[in-house]
């Protein structure tokens, strides 16, 4: 097999080391072989699948000398990539997080500038070849699956959360290929497979969540020439070379379908960064306020698309890097946690033997295995359907094909709600609960746990609140999707030791029925929206709860302790949730409610 990356392991700094006792040898940590649990999912029997349907039969392997000739080879490659990312990760990116939280970006002359260790996190990744690799390899891209990539992600995020979000933005450039023009391709994804940033310009001081009141205007000279002016902030890596920009192009309107989606290349210049936020974490991605000053742009797809189709597309894939963000997080959380259980002495017994301790570290793994099944189940899903859909680009699909297209994307819609909100709220659990274990030394900046803590904070608030991945997953539930989905993985077969567990489940799905039809039965919008949020938690608990057994059936050494314990964790939820729902009545709400309605 050809060597398909520019980067060797072996020339990486061995700055990260754990002791061997037994053999008295250090050795160099890797995220990715440290955690098998990762490359389990590169196993999963829909690989095959998306690694046929990505590289069309292998057909690039007479022009590229790097293309895998089968299966086999393909598999090989990215177990490749992902060791390198790994030991990228652990051995560089990791080390560097603490100076790069202390130090963060600056701004000059209306310019954002990394930190000095962030520029070193960046250069290391480029000269491995890690920018552009989801992309064709006629772009310099290496053609990996979303997969593979939400892979990399995680480990990435479990060495420093804040340079993850720099790093995974160039998944932009997937938008750009989608609505493109080739031309547009030829120009820009080359440049991102060289090593250039990406972001999405989307927000506004008055257009938040809300995007449907995006106001930073585009119009056209004379010779057809787009120009944007106006204001963007909390842009995530806002000084990047490259960006997406939401904009409104069709004059005198108010809501998305005046809102198009723009190219806007820093080389170009117009834009300057008026403020860097001082944020609660995730401290060395910088956070900038832009001013866009008849900056020349470039319309990428249509007009009047930018909101109701680009930007959907350009949030799913940005949800779906959350959810990685996020498992990558609350695995560094819980290995924090672990080993200073381990060696933490009180009472005479290290704390790691005291019931309440391996309780919190017993949920906090449970959660990440749990994260981990919901993420790379939704990123198999996603993979089918988008390479489906780039395939129709290039010939008609047969009618099988367009069925699975249909099957894998309705799939991936439904969950990527739910992964992104479920797990961005355990990480944000599993950071709680790493600064618990730790007591008063968890307080205290010079530990790691605090930073986990703020930076596991944004996570549930970015790229859509937790809220608003609820509006998004509730009509899901109303119409059945989630159980059929569900009804589906009930009639899957596992092995003997997890058939008492489904059954505990399978008893939880009635109590989830039951509580649909309540609040379906209540006809009333406030009770759905004020109920919404417990249906969701409980069809987040069901199938993940679900997808882990079906993992500990294939392999209990990984997960049968999880699946037992994911189990009973939702179960307790569950139960829970179904109770308040059947005690409630429309009255209750007066309760909650801070003003009346006359008042809002």
């Amino acid at each position: 097999m050809a060597s398909v990356f520019p980067f060797h392991m072996s020339t990486v700094s061995p700055t990260h080391r754990f002791f061997d006792s037994k053999n008295k040898t250090s050795i160099m940590s890797n995220y990715y072989t440290d955690h098998p649990e990762i490359a389990f999912h590169l196993d999963h029997p829909l690989m095959r699948r998306i690694v046929e349907l990505k590289e069309r039969n292998y057909a690039d392997r007479d022009q590229f000398e790097d293309a895998p000739i089968n299966f086999e080879d393909a598999i090989e490659n990215y177990r490749r990539l992902l060791e390198i990312t790994g030991d990228i990760s652990a051995n560089i990116i990791e080390p560097n997080s603490e100076s790069v939280d202390l130090e963060g970006p600056h701004l000059e002359n209306g310019r954002m500038v990394y930190a000095s260790k962030t520029k070193e996190n960046i250069k290391a990744t480029r000269q491995a070849g890690l920018w552009g690799v989801s992309m064709p390899r006629r772009y310099g891209g290496l053609n990996i699956p979303i997969t593979v990539f939400s892979m990399m992600s995680e480990m990435v995020a479990t060495a420093d959360a804040g340079f993850q979000n720099i790093w995974s933005l160039q998944s932009c450039i997937d938008t750009l290929y989608e609505f493109g023009s080739e031309e547009q391709r030829q120009k820009y994804i080359p440049r991102i497979s060289a090593g250039e940033t990406m972001s999405m310009d989307l927000t506004e001081p008055d257009a938040g969540s809300d995007l449907q009141r995006v106001m930073l205007k585009a119009t056209q000279d004379e010779d057809g020439t787009w120009r944007l002016n106006g204001v963007k902030r909390f842009i995530t890596n806002g000084d990047s070379d490259i960006h997406l920009v939401l904009a409104r192009s069709e004059a005198g309107t108010k809501d998305g379908r005046g809102l198009s989606m723009f190219i806007y290349d820093k080389r170009d210049g117009g834009v300057t960064v008026r403020h860097i936020e001082n944020k609660l974490g995730i401290h060395g991605s910088p956070t900038c306020e832009l001013v866009y000053k008849n900056a020349k742009a470039e319309l990428c797809g249509s007009r009047r698309l930018g909101l109701i189709k680009y930007v959907m597309s350009l949030m799913n894939g940005a949800r779906l890097g959350i959810t990685a963000q996020s498992v990558g997080l609350a695995q560094e959380a819980y290995s924090q946690a672990v080993d200073y259980a381990n060696a933490r002495v009180q009472f005479g017994k290290k704390i790691a033997t005291f019931p309440a301790v391996y309780d919190m570290l017993s949920r906090m793994k449970a959660k990440i295995d749990a994260g981990r099944a919901i993420l790379y189940q939704t990123s198999r899903y996603v993979d089918i359907y988008k390479t489906l859909e780039d395939i129709s680009r290039e010939r008609k699909l047969t009618p099988e094909e367009r069925k699975e297209m249909k099957t894998y994307s309705r799939l991936a819609d439904a969950l990527t709600p739910l992964s992104k909100g479920m797990v961005s709220e355990y990480a944000n659990q599993n950071a709680y609960d790493c600064i618990s274990v730790h007591g008063g030394s968890g307080f205290i900046m010079e530990y790691k746990s605090q930073r986990l803590y703020r930076d596991a904070r944004i996570f549930s608030i970015y790229e859509g609140t937790t809220q608003l991945q609820v509006v998004a997953a509730i009509r899901y539930i109303t119409n059945g999707t989630y159980l059929n989905i569900i009804n589906e993985m009930l009639a899957e077969e596992v092995s003997e030791e997890m058939k008492a567990y489904k059954e505990r489940i399978a008893k939880c799905v009635k109590l989830y029925e039951e509580s649909i039809a309540k609040v379906k039965a209540a006809d009333n919008q406030e009770v759905h929206d004020f109920l919404g949020r417990r249906l969701y938690n409980m069809t987040g608990d069901i199938v993940m709860s679900l997808l882990l057994i079906n993992d500990a059936s294939k392999a209990p050494e990984l997960y049968a302790k999880s699946a037992g314990i994911y189990t009973r964790l939702a179960e307790e939820e569950i139960i829970g949730h179904a109770a308040f729902i059947q005690s409630f009545v429309i009255d209750d709400l007066k309760d909650h409610r801070l003003i009346s309605e006359a008042e809002a």
